[in-house]
């Protein structure tokens, strides 16, 4: 009877629980879903200085970036400093970039120093392989003061704060340190120490900026750097971004034709080259009109020139310097005497070219290097005070080419009558005119040329 009773429930049942069974075993014999492919990396080489070739190549690896859809931008960071104009652009493209930046100070051996560690304190992530460094923030024109050192004043003295060196270096300093430490803050790094970085010229080693809260994180490579960062969650300028980096696919930005150009004649000393040919090739242009290639090449150089020194920190007095120094070798050549002018635009060409560049727009050794000035002004010396001065020269000679060749040659009569004949004249037989009577055989010598018809003289002493 029990056995009858289960099997009436079963039969009862078994519509209900055949469908539910089946589903069951569908279910679990059903793959488990595969996980989406994680967002691509862009990945770009920062090395050298910081200039405007490196804001152009860090703003096109943004802007692939979003065009990829790219979860992360990692900046692989190696340099001394750079442009303050152009490290402040670059910062603000990171700040605005809705893509999560890292920086990440590597190979082994590389550095962050100066401008570098400003552009670490704005990244999302900051990292750093073993074996590298960062700091020394100090503004250039500064070095590296130790802070205000109380010193007794005298009535009648104005205070330091009113002291115009004073006041500017502090205003100077001061603007660093709140630059940076909003930049900490903002990460939320160790504002302290982008203090001290900035007034003392401070620098840490990569386990001491992890250990301080400089950076977040050490990596020894690429490879380790993204399976550290995945998962981990950022801010951006739309948004907090949790980062799926391991196993990403990475995508390598190499720097375009017009990075390569712009980070080429930016150079201080490429920008002097290009602006003294320049002058010279328009000069040329003007001594010799219609060749045409020194015009072409002056004017591109010169243009190239004054578009790199639109871009780059001018010292106007430099810039005057050197337009001086021009024009007084221009005046020694056309007014040759004991050579004052000369010497005068020599010291003056090579003053403009080594402060021609304002050292105070760059944290680094930034200005025209001194062989490239003094091979510039021995060129200039030469070219003006030499060549000028012989082609000066060349001018007061007597002509030897075209009408006014045959003025002052001397010839012979062939045959004369009533103030006119023919006269034998550098092996050519030519129509001429006199005021005196002359005779066959009788030396002449031309004083003037009137179309085809030569106007004669006897020859003194005949």
């Amino acid at each position: 009877m029990f056995l009858r009773r289960v099997a009436l429930v079963l039969a009862l049942l078994g519509p209900v629980l055949l469908p539910w069974a089946g589903h069951a075993q569908t279910d679990s014999n059903k793959e488990p879903p595969m996980r989406a492919a994680p967002p691509p990396v862009i990945v770009v080489d920062v090395k050298g200085a910081i200039g405007v070739g490196t804001g152009h190549l860090i703003e096109e690896a943004l802007s692939r970036a979003r065009s990829e859809r790219a979860g992360l931008v990692v900046l692989r960071l190696d340099t001394p400093g750079g442009l303050v104009s152009a490290t402040r652009d670059v910062i603000s493209a990171i700040l605005a970039s809705p893509v999560p930046v890292a920086v990440f100070v590597a190979p082994s051996g590389a550095r962050a120093a100066s401008a570098g560690t400003y552009i670490a304190y704005a990244a999302h992530v900051a990292a750093m392989a073993p074996g590298t460094h960062l700091g020394a923030a100090t503004p250039v024109q500064m070095g590296a003061p130790a802070g205000p050192t109380p010193q007794p004043r005298r009535d009648g003295d104005k205070p330091e704060s009113e002291s115009g060196g004073g006041a500017m270096e502090r205003k100077i300093l001061n603007d660093a340190i709140a630059y940076l430490r909003s930049l900490a803050q903002l990460r939320g790094r160790n504002a302290e120490w982008a203090e001290k970085a900035v007034r003392e010229g401070a620098t840490l080693t990569a386990e001491e900026a992890a250990r301080e809260n400089v950076v977040d994180l050490l990596a020894g490579n690429l490879g380790d750097l993204l399976d550290r960062l995945d998962g981990r969650t950022v801010r951006t300028a739309d948004g907090e971004h949790v980062l799926a980096t391991r196993h990403a696919r990475v995508l390598e930005v190499e720097p375009s034709w017009t990075s390569r150009l712009l980070a080429v004649v930016t150079d201080p000393n490429v920008a002097f080259i290009l602006l003294m040919i320049g002058v010279y090739g328009i000069i040329f242009e003007f001594w010799h009109p219609g060749l045409g290639g020194p015009g072409i090449v002056g004017a591109i150089s010169l243009l190239v020139g004054l578009m790199a020194l639109s871009v780059l920190p001018i010292n106007l007095a430099g810039l005057g310097l050197l337009a001086l120094g021009i024009g007084m070798m221009a005046a020694e050549a056309f007014t040759p005497g004991i050579g004052v002018l000369g010497l005068g635009g020599v010291v003056s060409f090579i003053l403009g070219g080594l402060f021609l560049f304002d050292p105070a727009g760059a944290d680094i050794d930034f200005a025209v290097a001194w062989p490239v000035v003094v091979g510039a002004a021995v060129t200039n010396a030469l070219l003006f005070v030499g060549l000028l001065g012989m082609i000066l020269r060349v001018r007061r000679r007597k002509v030897v080419t075209g009408t006014e060749q045959m003025i002052g040659l001397e010839g012979s009569v062939v045959d004369w009558e009533n103030g006119r004949g023919r006269i034998r004249v550098h092996g050519e037989v030519w129509s001429a005119r006199a005021t005196a009577p002359l005779a066959p055989g009788t030396p002449v010598r031309v004083e003037r040329r009137d179309g085809l018809t030569l106007y004669v003289e006897p020859r003194e002493g005949t």
